[in-house]
């Protein structure tokens, strides 16, 4: 895959215009939920697609189903990088994850955050918390950000005066 093609290289026009309809529709959910459903039947592998998808459901509240589409984008950044299906398998020295420029690397570690978000948010803190720890191995340096959400891993269920 182009590294680019997450970014809308490579999406073909139709899948272009449906996602633009569905923005514009964005306020109708069944419109835009429709045209959203156009364009992955015109693009059904395209990250700008599937992060479309997500975005709408993340935004409109629908975090169950956030939750499921992160899991896709998970599966297709696995495979656009050549990692293990398992994100619990994947070790820092599979990809470049370090590197800024690395379009791909990047994409797999922000769509991990992005699961690891949505199993905190959902209640489920176990796995939002190995979610964290395993971006904090691949990204030492920790430039997606993953310790804010260690922080408030680490400060469920603690009094605000704590």
């Amino acid at each position: 895959m182009d590294e680019f093609a997450c970014l809308g290289k490579g999406l073909p026009l139709e899948a272009e215009h449906h996602l633009r309809l569905a923005g514009l529709a964005y306020s109708d959910d069944e419109a835009a939920e429709a045209h959203l459903g156009q364009a992955l039947q015109a693009a059904p592998n395209h990250a700008a697609v599937l992060i479309g998808y997500y975005r709408f459901y993340f935004y409109k509240g629908r975090l169950q189903d956030a939750l499921g589409m992160a899991m896709t984008c998970l599966e297709k950044a696995a495979g656009d990088n050549a990692l293990a299906r398992d994100w619990r398998r994947v070790r820092r020295k599979d990809a470049d994850f370090g590197s800024y420029e690395a379009v791909l690397p990047r994409f797999y570690l922000f769509t991990l955050k992005a699961y690891g978000y949505l199993s905190m948010r959902l209640g489920d803190l176990e796995t939002g918390r190995e979610v964290v720890m395993k971006l904090l191995e691949l990204d030492p340096g920790d430039k997606i950000g993953a310790k804010v959400l260690l922080n408030v891993l680490d400060r469920v269920g603690l009094d605000e005066c704590d």
